[in-house]
């Protein structure tokens, strides 16, 4: 197992987080802490987990649509980088507007969106952190100890089939990101199960593996959008991933090494140790260079039963 390691910063400065809803915000947070730097968070009510608050330096609650006390809040935090982590559904802004509770300044934003894309509203967002003398942060830089490598991350090495069948899987979930559908796809036999969608990443595996042959390579492959803006809406795993594809028999999980969070790696690798999994960081060039290879030692690049 592969451990992901994060360093200590000298005179890091702090950083204010905006927390979402997911586990997401207590790993960024834990993962910052461990490089030295002092955490600042606004907690969005109804959404941010109850125990986040203990996670970090200081932590006030908000509700998602009250856009001035956010900003007021993370003023006073003294920090000049900003991370945002973790869901806020498009449904609370479109239809549960009561529980949002937006001011004039969120009016503004909603009604100036050019399409409700994800890309779009956080793009509106970002540019609304900027104009305010925030910078905000990669979270792949904030949380690096986080990263996916490349190759084995838990559980045992991908077979030869599942090679193949990720080969097949990633231009397909790269071209799904593509047009800000989702991430992440569930393949087998060269055949595609299920793309992601509104309904997430854990969901959408067990959907796809209800298709599933048992017994034969079944894979799941979550890659980063194309022109992916490592500020918000990084793809990430974590246990329940894990645990979606042992449920529904699934042999093997491959994310894009240097672009995906690995959430609690410690209970990735029980699960993926347990049920037989195979989890890997896999790349792009890496991929293709393995299908040259095996085209020129004249190996069948259809897939088969393992």
């Amino acid at each position: 197992m592969r451990r992901l390691e994060s360093h200590a910063m000298a005179d890091a400065p702090p950083l204010a987080l905006i927390a979402g809803a997911g586990e997401l915000p207590l790993w960024i947070a834990r993962s910052a802490r461990a490089r030295g730097r002092r955490v600042h968070a606004v907690a969005l009510h109804g959404l941010a987990q109850p125990r986040f608050a203990s996670e970090v330096d200081s932590c006030e609650w908000r509700h998602l649509g009250e856009i001035t006390c956010i900003l007021d809040a993370l003023a006073r935090s003294g920090a000049r980088e900003v991370a945002l982590a973790g869901k806020a559904p498009k449904a609370l802004l479109w239809q549960q507007r009561e529980q949002v509770k937006p001011d004039a300044r969120a009016q503004a934003l909603l009604a100036g969106l050019s399409s409700h894309a994800d890309d779009a509203l956080l793009a509106a967002v970002a540019e609304l952190l900027e104009k305010e003398g925030f910078v905000l942060a990669s979270q792949l830089e904030v949380a690096a100890g986080l990263v996916a490598p490349l190759g084995v991350i838990a559980g045992r090495a991908l077979s030869e089939i599942e090679q193949r069948e990720i080969a097949f899987g990633f231009p397909i979930a790269r071209a799904l990101g593509g047009l800000d559908v989702g991430q992440c796809v569930v393949v087998q036999n060269r055949a595609v199960l299920a793309l992601e969608a509104i309904e997430g990443s854990d969901a959408a595996i067990a959907r796809g593996l209800g298709f599933a042959e048992r017994g034969r390579a079944a894979c799941v492959v979550k890659v980063a959008k194309p022109n992916q803006d490592p500020r918000f809406d990084v793809p990430a795993i974590g246990p329940e991933t894990v645990r979606a594809l042992a449920a529904g028999g699934g042999t093997a999980l491959a994310v894009e090494a240097g672009c995906t969070l690995v959430l609690d790696l410690e209970e990735i690798a029980r699960e993926a140790q347990r049920a037989g999994i195979a989890v890997a960081g896999v790349s792009e060039h890496g991929l293709r260079t393995a299908k040259r290879e095996r085209a020129v030692r004249g190996e069948p690049q259809a897939s088969g039963g393992t």
